[in-house]
């Protein structure tokens, strides 16, 4: 490496470098030399800035390293790391220039242990999305009042607890039916699926809640299946997936119709409260006794109204003959009188037209003996005027300079395009050109002769 010295003009003597392009030169060194790469270890002295970047020690039994993650990076990170925590951090190697420290830049943070999880997450969530098994379109909304509600889950867990004490607080009317299973284990993916395929199957209920508590990543595990994802985007009512806590996601969270952050959560999204039933109901009532009073008394005046207009048959039938009677007057007069009076103009118009029709014999005679004459006067004109033509075509002719030309003259013109009539546009050794009648020629000048040259 070399190091521009305009301090020292000796030629020998080794160049000399400021503090900050050494730890430059260093920095660059250790960032080629370390490409970006994946470091376990534990997190000390972790601090969050107002910056919102993030500065932690990363150490193992042996040794420790300063990390700094900054806020672009830290804001993607789906966990804030505590004192104590073993993680992975994707890094890159460097020096901080201001201190000359050996540290590393954060790229990406994760759980220790949990990188080929979370790998196999995403591969799983990616594949099943492309399926379309988490289309909005294929999600179902939940059913206003449901009378039973499903549960998946294990006897033992916590989360059925939390559920049945929230079902009994909203809705204690509501039938619980548990379709009991391992929730975590070897071979529990499986039996989650086969519960939610019987409740499917059975269709004791009108909504199913999949539900466990919270724990590690590992321990949710079983609710990450593709079988289980299968089992319920194909259940046959609206699923509700109440997987672990508020920050935990499961590939069940996205098959289900509706997610919620906790077991408890999930029993409250099921159903509505008892109350707001029974209200809904007492609104119903009270809206329904208006209705009817309503439709019965709009009854009672369409009733009233019949009643006023009902007449006795056989007078209804007269009064109808009567009108019919008229009717028919009415339209016989109406269907003569216009008749009548087209009649009569018909025959007024056919008088005033014989009388004022004109006698057109003569004007067709002498329309004929006007087209002879014309026809006629413009023969003659048109032989005139072929004649004249002729005469003016034989001058045109006299005129022509190609007859000149076949008479044994020839136009001259200089190299230039000018024709030459004169002996003093001339120049020796000059050249001209000749057009004759047939072709042309190129001569050359040797002498002038001024004098004219007589015929």
């Amino acid at each position: 490496m070399n190091f521009d010295d305009r301090n020292d003009t000796a030629p020998a003597a080794a160049p000399v470098i400021s503090v900050s392009a050494l730890n430059q030169a260093v920095a660059r060194l250790l960032e080629r030399s370390f490409p970006l790469t994946w470091i376990s270890g534990e997190v000390s002295n972790f601090t969050k800035a107002s910056s919102g970047h993030w500065y932690f020690t990363l150490k193992d039994d042996a040794a420790q390293v300063r990390a700094v993650m900054f806020r672009g990076r830290a804001q993607y990170a789906n966990f804030i790391p505590r004192e104590g925590d073993k993680v992975e951090v994707r890094a890159l190697v460097t020096l901080y220039g201001a201190r000359g420290d050996y540290q590393i830049n954060v790229e990406a943070i994760r759980r220790a242990g949990v990188g080929s999880l979370f790998e196999a997450f995403q591969r799983l969530k990616e594949k099943l999305d492309a399926a379309g098994l988490f289309a909005p379109e294929r999600k179902r909304a939940l059913p206003m009042f449901p009378r039973t509600v499903g549960v998946v889950t294990s006897p033992q867990a916590a989360a059925l607890r939390d559920v049945l004490t929230a079902l009994k607080r909203r809705a204690p009317h509501v039938n619980v039916v548990l379709y009991p299973t391992p929730v975590q284990g070897q071979g529990a993916a499986g039996k989650i699926a086969a519960a939610i395929d019987t409740a499917s199957l059975r269709a004791d209920c009108e909504v199913l809640i999949v539900c466990r508590g919270g724990g590690s990543i590992e321990d949710l595990w079983s609710f990450n299946d593709e079988e289980v994802a299968y089992a319920v985007a194909n259940c046959r009512m609206p699923v509700i997936s109440g997987v672990g806590h508020e920050t935990d996601f499961t590939i069940c969270d996205f098959a289900a119709d509706v997610r919620a952050a906790t077991p408890t959560a999930a029993a409250e999204l099921a159903v509505t409260p008892r109350a707001d039933w029974l209200g809904s109901l007492r609104a119903d009532v009270v809206d329904i006794r208006r209705a009817m009073r309503r439709a019965v008394g709009e009854a009672s005046q369409t009733l009233d109204g019949y009643s006023r207009r009902l007449l006795n048959p056989g007078a209804q039938i007269r009064q109808q003959r009567m009108k019919l009677q008229a009717l028919s007057t009415a339209m016989m007069h109406a269907n003569r009188a216009p008749l009548a009076l087209a009649r009569h103009q018909l025959d007024r118009l056919g008088g005033r037209l014989g009388a004022r029709k004109p006698d057109v014999t003569a004007a067709r005679s002498a329309l004929a003996g006007l087209q002879h004459r014309a026809g006629f006067s413009v023969a003659r004109q048109l032989g005139q005027r072929r004649d004249a033509l002729a005469a003016l075509a034989s001058q045109l002719e006299l005129l022509n300079p190609q007859r000149t030309l076949e008479r044994g003259y020839a136009i001259v013109t200089d190299d230039q395009g000018a024709i030459v009539r004169a002996p003093g546009q001339l120049r020796a050794r000059s050249t001209l050109n000749l057009r004759l009648a047939e072709g042309g020629a190129q001569v050359d000048v040797e002498a002038v002769r001024p004098e004219s040259v007589g015929f």
